[in-house]
């Protein structure tokens, strides 16, 4: 495993240490790994929503009404169960 050394200041080094103590961490290393790997998937899911945005921009404009699409996807989500 790498070794990363960072500057903080003296109020964000207390409040990491806080939180490394709560019990659910087991030092300051695995606190810190814990935000990076949630920074990830945050970063992720992210990506994830812009290309399903990015997808729907470039399907166009629909010909169904709200009533059509509510229809079809209930009977979608019958299919699935």
């Amino acid at each position: 495993m790498a070794t990363m050394n960072i500057s903080l200041p003296d109020p964000m080094k207390r409040w990491i240490e806080e939180r490394a103590q709560s019990g659910r961490y087991s030092n300051v290393s695995d606190y810190v790994r814990d935000l990076v790997r949630r920074e990830q998937e945050r970063s992720d899911k992210i990506a994830n929503m812009q290309r399903l945005v990015e997808e729907g921009l470039a399907s166009g404009i629909s010909d169904e009404t709200m009533e059509d699409i509510r229809t079809r996807a209930l009977r979608q989500a019958e299919l699935n169960r």
